[in-house]
């Protein structure tokens, strides 16, 4: 049997048994483990087992937990709460504010989690209730949530972005640097959007009545100090690391100490919130070990086949496709599978042939990181499966209906679609800062 067909029976029975129900990691582990077994007999096991061990060696896995953990004590705590009221009295005077203050609110949700779930709880039962409350436009504001949330999986620390470097074996700190301008480059696009239509169509997003802009200059500053604390500590933890005093896993340390000292200064810290955060955290990491246990299985088996060369002659020689043309066809077939998968599943399917592929194409794999990011944001909401949507739809008040949720998202679509086709055409916004700082 010819490379290419085995590996189309390994993807389509990986497929049938995600589509029978079955979790992702039992999936991926066992379609794996019998390949293994069926090709080079009990000796396969040794296969996934070797690459189970590189990644039980792996330092930077240590990162995982750390950052979870900071992310739900930060979110579990309310320190969420205070930085919506920053927002909410510094943007109310601008049409469209709070709309705008919601997209900043989701940047600094990102840099506290690096989950999109995470922004999305807390964009929809804290900031949505406001903001209808405020007569914003239901469709629009639905919009702005879903597209603001979904900046956790590009802006660091992205879990999503740890993920793709243990299984491209890219380093972490690079690929979150590598993220950093092209989510701030899409969060402005999204203000920017918000402040054109809202100019145009004030009742789309007025402006705070008169009684609630009146709030003292002493009350703004505690305000703006008390929003501040997310990013007092995301510097703390990432100005040593950028400048080389810190390792990865040391800086995850710290930030993860600098939140639960701060929950406990605030006096948040109680016993509820500390036992929900632990089980959270541990729920959570020992899932993406798992999965990255499955896929790394998975990885070896395939690229000890070959199939990855053999579908690169079949892409090149065969079918006279340019390096650009299997790059794009691979974005759309990201966009294909986020209908119905998280962006977890699909880089664990995936990340065996599209990785080595894009290496073989001589494509930069940290810039590519980025490219797989912005493109499962544009998956996660775009019908008639997209994640988000439903995930919306299950946090929305009843006045919102899933055809308004589809309707509010074609135009943050949009912007996605431009923001990727900008890293794509000019890969130095992506690479500069990650040459700037590790070329020093």
């Amino acid at each position: 049997m010819s490379h290419e067909m085995i590996a189309l029976l390994m993807f389509s029975g990986m497929m049938l048994m995600l589509f029978t129900g079955q979790r992702v990691f039992g999936a991926i582990g066992f379609i794996g483990a019998i390949a293994g077994l069926l090709l080079w007999g009990t000796g396969g096991v040794d296969v996934p087992f070797s690459a189970a061990m590189k990644l039980m060696k792996w330092y930077p896995m240590l990162t995982l937990p750390m950052f979870i953990f900071m992310g739900y004590v930060l979110s579990e705590s309310k320190i969420a709460d205070d930085l919506y009221k920053m927002f909410h009295v510094w943007m109310g005077p601008v049409r469209g504010g709070l709309a705008i203050g919601t997209i900043g609110l989701m940047v600094l949700i990102s840099a506290m989690n690096g989950l999109s779930v995470a922004g999305m709880a807390i964009g929809a039962t804290i900031a949505l209730p406001e903001l209808l409350k405020r007569n914003y436009d239901k469709i629009m504001v639905t919009g702005v949530i879903q597209a603001g949330s979904s900046l956790g999986i590009l802006v660091p620390p992205s879990v999503v972005l740890v993920l793709y470097a243990m299984i491209a074996r890219q380093p972490v700190g690079q690929l979150w640097l590598a993220g950093v301008v092209p989510g701030l480059m899409m969060a402005a696009l999204f203000i920017i959007y918000i402040y054109i239509r809202c100019r145009i169509n004030p009742s789309l997003g007025p402006v705070l009545p008169e009684d609630e802009r009146q709030v003292s200059r002493a009350e703004k500053l505690r305000l703006l100090r008390a929003g501040l604390l997310p990013l007092v500590i995301f510097a703390t933890m990432m100005v040593p690391f950028v400048n080389g005093w810190t390792s990865l896993v040391e800086s995850s340390a710290i930030g993860a100490m600098a939140a639960f000292v701060a929950a406990v200064i605030k006096g948040r810290m109680t016993k509820e919130v500390f036992e929900t955060s632990v089980r959270q955290t541990l729920g959570i990491s020992c899932m993406f070990m798992f999965i990255i246990l499955a896929a790394l299985g998975f990885g070896a088996i395939f690229d000890g086949l070959g199939a990855v060369r053999a579908i690169e002659n079949l892409f090149t020689e065969q079918m006279h496709l340019s390096p650009w043309m299997i790059l794009i066809l691979m974005q759309l077939s990201f966009i294909i599978m986020g209908t119905f998968l998280d962006d977890t599943a699909m880089l664990v399917i995936v990340a065996p042939l599209y990785v080595p592929l894009v290496d073989a194409l001589g494509f930069n794999l940290i810039w590519y990181g980025v490219l797989y990011t912005i493109t499962t944001q544009i998956a996660y909401m775009t019908p008639p499966f997209g994640y988000n949507l439903f995930l919306m739809r299950a946090m929305a008040p009843p006045e919102i209906g899933l055809r308004d949720i589809y309707r509010s998202i074609i135009p943050f679509v949009f912007l996605m679609v431009l923001a990727l086709a900008l890293v794509m055409i000019f890969p130095d916004i992506a690479m500069w800062l990650p040459d700037l700082v590790y070329g020093n």
